[in-house]
């Protein structure tokens, strides 16, 4: 089984600042492994088109999606979408926020849909209403699940 992200209209390479959010330059967003927030899967560059990460999962005998990128906490199943970014007056960059994608709002028909066709595909817009990288719980409508 394969859970595809697909990201579009991302933020840039640059961030102003925000509530609670010193800005950021250098922007980059990645998929963070399970349980390491230090791990994350091909960031990509926050002025790329369209970015998109292939995950390998499978689904367990209740249903659920199981794999190395899937967290599992309180409030159901999700994956990580990790902003990095180089905050003013230093020099290294860091994780600055997180979107979360949460997989418990698949619709129904959709995830039967892509436990038969072993493929799940979540397509989001990778920018807020205030021009920042998103970050929170996203669910549908701000993501988009099909098999």
């Amino acid at each position: 089984m394969q859970l595809r992200i697909e990201g579009h209209t991302l933020p840039g390479r640059t961030c102003g600042p925000g509530l609670r959010f010193p800005g950021a330059a250098a922007i980059e967003v990645a998929v963070q492994r399970r349980d390491r927030p230090a791990d994350l899967l091909d960031p990509q560059p926050g002025d790329a088109e369209a970015v998109s990460w292939a995950l390998p999962c499978e689904f367990t005998a209740e249903g659920e999606l199981r794999g190395p990128y899937v967290q599992n906490r309180l409030g159901g199943r999700f994956v990580y979408l990790s902003w990095l970014g180089r905050p003013p007056g230093e020099e290294q960059a860091r994780m600055f926020r997180r979107a979360k994608l949460m997989l418990a709002d698949v619709p129904s028909p959709v995830l039967a849909a892509a436990r038969a066709s072993g493929l799940l595909v979540g397509r989001l817009a990778l920018t807020d209403a205030k021009g920042h990288p998103l970050c929170g719980r996203v669910v549908p409508p701000a993501v988009e699940w099909r098999a």
